[in-house]
């Protein structure tokens, strides 16, 4: 067998830069120094007899070559840290290590309590929870950078025919006014009750933001009718705001859970309206599954799951 052209280190550098966008920053990032940096670079297009790199401007600028070479890159390095993963597993989850996806609201309400759950029964497995979009997370999972994700929103079609979509769990989307709010005085808030309340939400152009009043359409309210009074770049800003008198404010009900106990935020009881979503895990079916991803669906996902909380839920099926 012929002697490769290339080393693994050599391919990682070849990915720092192309994220990066520069030498420099791929070095800071492989915690080495530039010169090194560009000695690898020259030796491997020396080695492979093509230019990687257009070095005519101001950004490192992949050549042809260097972008095929990069999409086999990816591929390569994702094989090999599905191996070491592998031979982590023989130590029956004495060790190993867990990478989790999640989609914004999931990743900040709902993953930090199902990680802890996880790190108490296997605390020697290291866990690392990526909070990303929808999308990007779909992708991370399909190349192998995530062992598995629970999402929100929905997966590009391309994604659809590659990953394994479970669904999970239902979140609900809930009217939340301030505690003093005048309307608290009714038992019942009718949908036309909602035209005449102030509202609080994220920017017209955010992802989440047109998740909300697609869900909001579906219900049946007439989103062009909602009065925004202020719009905020943050679910936990809206959250304050909302505690702070400023306005009313659809939120899903994981994020408000602690906030509704303590009585420091209002959930009123609209009638004929029922805002939710379903909640998915995603998982790669062809790509190797860890003990430990194994160990966290299995064990951790359904006690979720079948919890008694606001958020209204589906076992999820094991295998």
């Amino acid at each position: 067998m012929a002697e490769l052209p290339f080393t693994l280190d050599q391919l990682r550098i070849l990915r720092a830069i192309a994220h990066e966008g520069s030498f420099k920053k791929a070095a800071d990032s492989l915690y080495v120094t530039q010169p090194a940096v560009s000695l690898q670079i020259q030796n491997l297009e020396k080695q492979l007899e093509v230019s990687l790199f257009d070095r005519g401007g101001r950004k490192a600028q992949l050549t042809e070559a260097g972008q095929l070479l990069l999409n086999y890159c990816d591929r390569i390095l994702s094989q090999c840290q599905e191996a070491c993963r592998a031979l982590e597993d023989l130590n029956n989850l004495k060790g190993g290590s867990l990478v989790i996806g999640a989609s914004q609201t999931t990743g900040t309400y709902l993953m930090p309590r199902m990680i802890g759950a996880f790190r108490q029964k296997y605390p020697e497995v290291s866990v690392q929870l990526q909070v990303h979009s929808t999308r990007r997370t779909g992708w991370s999972v399909a190349n192998g950078q995530i062992d598995l994700a629970i999402i929100g929103g929905e997966l590009p079609p391309e994604l659809k025919e590659i990953l394994e979509i479970i669904p999970y769990t239902t979140d609900e989307l809930a009217l939340v006014l301030p505690t003093k709010h005048p309307m608290n005085r009714h038992k019942e808030l009718t949908k036309e009750d909602l035209y005449r309340l102030g509202f609080l939400s994220l920017d017209a152009q955010s992802t989440t933001r047109k998740v909300v009043d697609k869900l909001l359409t579906n219900s049946g309210l007439e989103v062009q009718r909602l009065r925004i009074e202020m719009e905020l770049n943050s679910l936990e800003a809206i959250k304050n705001a909302v505690q702070s008198g400023l306005g009313a404010a659809f939120l899903p009900v994981v994020s408000i859970e602690r906030e509704i106990l303590a009585g420091t935020i209002y959930k009123p009881i609209v009638t004929d309206l029922n805002v939710s979503r379903q909640l998915k895990l995603i998982r790669h079916p062809a790509r190797y599954c860890s003990r430990a991803a194994e160990a966290f669906r299995n064990d951790i996902l359904p006690s979720f799951a079948d919890m008694k909380s606001p958020i209204r839920t589906e076992p999820i099926t094991k295998d």
